[in-house]
């Protein structure tokens, strides 16, 4: 079954995020967009470039009203360690929830049983807390922030404008595509 359009789970874990140790549960996400970005561990080797990469782009992702949340089966002590012995871990802005009773990732179905990480799975939810865009790489592939920036803008769109769709390599501000009939063959 497909997580997309479905509610994100009720949650409640504990998360690093300038300099404290913060609450977290799915009411947070209410009204707002939201990322959920899992990464396998800290102290790795691919996941500090994904998340160091969202933290270079943080301040376009928080003009279009989205919060950052990474999260790892770490727990939140590993967290903050890693936030401070690493430069690019330490310019982190946005939440590092951490997930070390695995309820989270096996909420949105990225969960390694046999591991205890989390797949590199990326969710983007709605300001009604549903689920509207999910990607899963590899665990040697790592993924790139201004093509998630690109997604999220596109979700946006089409939301505000129910009629209309995103076509593939879809920019802000170039054509959408509105549905019908007499489209049906022509493109």
């Amino acid at each position: 079954m497909s997580l997309i359009n479905t509610e994100v789970k009720p949650f409640k874990a504990t998360a690093y995020l300038n300099g404290e140790f913060v609450d977290v549960t799915e009411a947070d996400l209410q009204g707002q967009w939201s990322i959920f970005f899992f990464y396998p561990a800290d102290f790795t080797f691919v996941c500090p470039t994904e998340l160091g990469d969202l933290a270079d782009h943080y301040a376009e992702f928080k003009k279009l009203g989205v919060e950052i949340y990474s999260v790892s089966t770490d727990t939140h002590f590993t967290h903050k360690a890693w936030h401070d012995s690493s430069e690019t871990i330490g310019k982190l802005q946005y939440p590092m929830i951490a997930d070390p009773t695995l309820r989270i990732s096996r909420n949105f179905e990225v969960l390694i049983e046999d591991a205890g990480l989390a797949e590199r799975g990326t969710f983007v939810v709605d300001p009604d807390g549903k689920i509207q865009i999910v990607e899963i790489n590899a665990g040697n592939i790592g993924r790139n922030a201004e093509e998630l920036l690109r997604k999220v803008k596109a979700a946006q769109y089409v939301r505000a404008n129910p009629n209309e769709v995103c076509p593939a390599k879809w920019k802000e501000g170039e054509e959408t595509l509105a549905p019908s009939l007499d489209l049906v063959g022509k493109i």
